[in-house]
């Protein structure tokens, strides 16, 4: 199967630009990860007064469709859209009543160390060039103890499994920013990177983080006769479409 994209991007940076791109990642993940956050906020949990205010980042903020989502579990908290995408933000505007520019690398983020309580990083990590220098920015901007909860697509998730040994290139995975070769999908979305349930783990705490908990996510684009089985996955996170990791700063 080879789906054509919009246009021909002349970089990375014109890819994500083009607004026919999608920056949603689907209602059940942003509320899963929306409710394992506010968990982590309770105050029996973080040792602050109930009604305690915290400032939450969405880094990559994206549309903002997704923070719109997860703000009704956070009501109390400053919600804080950051993407450097222009266009982005943009629309995002209409959702979060707060959205500025940033980037993970260059100048950084617009905001001193230690400001945040808490970093959303959804469907973000899959799209970097260097996503160490991504975590350590995150890690900087983070107060000690802070929440970092990310979302990827999962290498591993059941079909891809089951794809490989067929010889076909996994779900989520993409040889060209130009078309989809040789798996099945229609939509190019610009990942880089991959991971497993496992390497995910290894790689956010060699950042230094500790792990705190991977759960699963269902994937809104699974054909609808099998969103049951990708429901029932999402006990078993190394198998689940989405990972969800919550960890904290050390």
């Amino acid at each position: 199967m080879t789906t054509t994209a919009p246009s021909p991007p002349k970089d990375l940076r014109d890819f994500y630009e083009n607004p026919s791109v999608p920056v949603a990642s689907g209602t059940p993940r942003s509320l899963r990860q929306a409710r394992m956050l506010a968990e982590a906020l309770e105050p029996a949990g973080e040792g602050q007064a109930a009604g305690t205010p915290r400032t939450i980042l969405d880094i990559g903020c994206g549309d903002g469709t997704a923070a719109a989502t997860a703000a009704p579990l956070l009501r109390g908290h400053r919600l804080i859209g950051v993407d450097w995408s222009q266009d982005a933000l943009k629309r995002a505007r209409a959702h979060v009543p707060h959205a500025v520019r940033g980037e993970l690398t260059g100048g950084g983020l617009p905001f001193r160390a230690g400001s945040a309580d808490a970093v959303l990083f959804s469907e973000v990590v899959e799209h970097l060039v260097d996503p160490d220098s991504a975590l350590d920015e995150i890690r900087r901007v983070l107060r000690p103890g802070g929440h970092l909860m990310l979302s990827t697509p999962n290498l591993a998730a059941w079909y891809n499994r089951a794809l490989l040994l067929a010889g076909v290139q996994p779900v989520f995975s993409e040889v060209s920013l130009r078309a989809i070769h040789g798996r099945p999908g229609t939509e190019v979305v610009g990942h880089l990177r991959l991971y497993t349930a496992r390497a995910l783990r290894e790689f956010v705490t060699a950042s230094g983080f500790d792990v705190v908990r991977v759960a699963g996510a269902p994937f809104h684009g699974v054909p609808r006769p099998l969103r049951p089985l990708d429901r029932l996955a999402c006990a078993r996170p190394a198998l689940a479409s989405i990972l969800l990791l919550h960890a904290r700063k050390t």
